[in-house]
């Protein structure tokens, strides 16, 4: 895991996606065009947390979050996502 220096505030995680599948269970190849965006990813930082609200999450956690959520970013030529922690929706 590469570390960044990047602090995410308050109740934010910055998140590595995951890479999106080339190919479906039966074996298809799919184009970029048609890649669907990771839902899946692994911590990489976490905020503070907020004042009565600790953070349930940790760096290294692998987490699903929505299809949605956060904004992405790139940072040394790596994308990530930042999020809030709210909008991860579980821990693998």
């Amino acid at each position: 895991m590469t570390k960044v220096n990047i602090k995410p505030l308050a109740d934010r995680v910055l998140v590595a996606p995951a890479a999106a599948e080339e190919k479906t269970a039966g074996g298809i190849i799919i184009p970029d065009t048609a890649k669907e965006k990771p839902q899946k990813g692994t911590i990489v930082a976490v905020g503070p947390g907020k004042k009565d609200e600790p953070m349930t999450v940790k760096v290294g956690d692998t987490v699903l979050y929505g299809k949605y959520a956060g904004t992405e970013i790139t940072i040394d030529g790596t994308d990530y996502m930042i999020m809030r922690e709210s909008d991860v929706v579980a821990v693998i």
